[in-house]
């Protein structure tokens, strides 16, 4: 498992394959006045497909991420799949007694999500405790290999994120992930949790109803009380996702395949599917063009390409991998951005998320936090592992502190 150093580098055939493609592209029509009613307008994908083909400058923003990202690769063996070559950023801080942290992204993020919380967290401050930052890119994701076998679960990215942190010699860690990093590390939380994973974060928890008969006293309380109206909103935000915004799962969890043709064979077909989310999933979050292409970037040059990110989807729901059983009892702590797509009590999320210890809400923001609101989420990953943390020296030897 020797580690190799690793910087993109797409060859320039990939570019004008990406540049050719674009030039060809037929677009659909649209109604008027429609708005994001139907989807991403026409116009947006239009002005983003023709800075794409010919303003957007992959090689500028490839030599920015190299440089301020320490990027490596390194053979993982997974049991019952083999090896498979896993890329990952390294950073780490100055401070002697960091906190190994793992994070996982999920889909349609990346390694990228990394980028602004990764610096503040290597910070070294006498406030706040610091971080060597771990960010892998799932397998299938970025420029990690693709599992080539079904079957490839929660269990088995966890094994991958557990092991590169063994190989990297810290045989105690703490975790953070939203999306699907929320599962795989709650996985890793379940598996390792105690002697390896001392304690997780997540800002995008998952839970059941508490029982009347398990968890009675959260179960009249989530009755009785009222909601707040921070809650409120947070629960009509989630009856929006369910109703107007999960028809991209239904796909990808029952027939990835298919709609990985399009992505594979049209940039202008993933830039859209991408970028629908990246406007509906945020907070009024500004973004600009170059800012969407980079991200949709890194799936076009991707490693084992758009289709591998997808079948995540169906390994995971068609087997029921995603249900709540035996919640960690490791700490945990949580954040919510009123902007999420998934809103819980927090009743059920304190019975069978896991042994909450930490819990913030904030503001603003939505579903890609560490790029949307990175000091905000730093900032309860510094409070949670703080000398007046919940988590404070759960990690031996490792209080964050020079």
């Amino acid at each position: 498992m020797a580690e190799t150093i690793f910087k993109l580098n797409v060859s320039d055939d990939q570019i004008a394959n990406l540049r050719a493609k674009l030039e060809l592209t037929t677009f659909p029509d649209e109604l008027d006045n429609a708005g994001w009613q139907y989807g991403a307008p026409l116009a947006d994908v239009r002005r983003l497909a023709e800075r794409w083909k010919g303003g957007f400058d992959w090689r500028k923003h490839e030599a920015e991420i190299n440089t301020e990202l320490p990027q490596f690769t390194r053979d993982i063996e997974v049991d019952g799949f083999g090896a498979l070559n896993i890329h990952y950023v390294h950073q780490k801080s100055l401070v002697r007694d960091a906190i190994p942290l793992l994070f996982v992204h999920g889909w349609p993020g990346s390694f990228l999500e990394a980028r602004k919380i990764a610096p503040l967290l290597t910070a070294s401050s006498p406030d706040q405790p610091s971080f060597h930052v771990v960010a892998l890119s799932l397998p299938g994701y970025g420029f990690s290999e693709g599992p080539k076998k079904k079957g490839f679960r929660l269990a088995q990215y966890a094994e991958v994120g557990h092991k590169l942190m063994l190989s990297l010699g810290y045989n105690e860690y703490v975790s953070q992930g939203g999306d699907w990093g929320f599962y795989v590390t709650r996985k890793i939380a379940q598996v390792y949790g105690g002697k390896h994973c001392k304690a997780w974060h997540t800002n995008f928890p998952n839970a059941s109803p508490p029982s009347l008969l398990r968890q009675p006293l959260n179960y009249i309380s989530h009755l009785i009380k009222p909601y707040t109206s921070w809650e409120q909103a947070a629960s009509e935000r989630s009856v929006w996702f369910e109703s107007q915004g999960r028809g991209y799962f239904a796909e990808q969890s029952t027939q990835p395949q298919t709609i990985g043709y399009s992505l594979t064979d049209s940039p202008v077909g993933l830039l859209a599917w991408i970028y629908e989310k990246l406007h509906n999933w945020t907070d009024a979050y500004p973004w600009e063009d170059d800012e969407v292409l980079e991200w949709v970037s890194i799936y076009w040059f991707s490693r084992a390409g758009p289709t591998a990110s997808l079948r995540l989807y169906y390994e995971v729901t068609q087997s029921g991998d995603r249900s709540i059983t035996n919640p960690p009892r490791i700490p945990l702590g949580t954040s919510h951005f009123p902007q999420e797509l998934r809103w819980l009590p927090l009743s059920w999320i304190r019975s069978t998320t896991g042994n909450l210890v930490q819990y913030t809400h904030h503001a603003k923001g939505g579903h890609f936090a560490a790029h949307e609101r990175p000091e905000d989420l730093v900032g309860d990953l510094q409070r949670m592992f703080g000398k007046k943390g919940a988590a404070f020296g759960v990690v031996s030897g490792k209080t964050g502190y020079a």
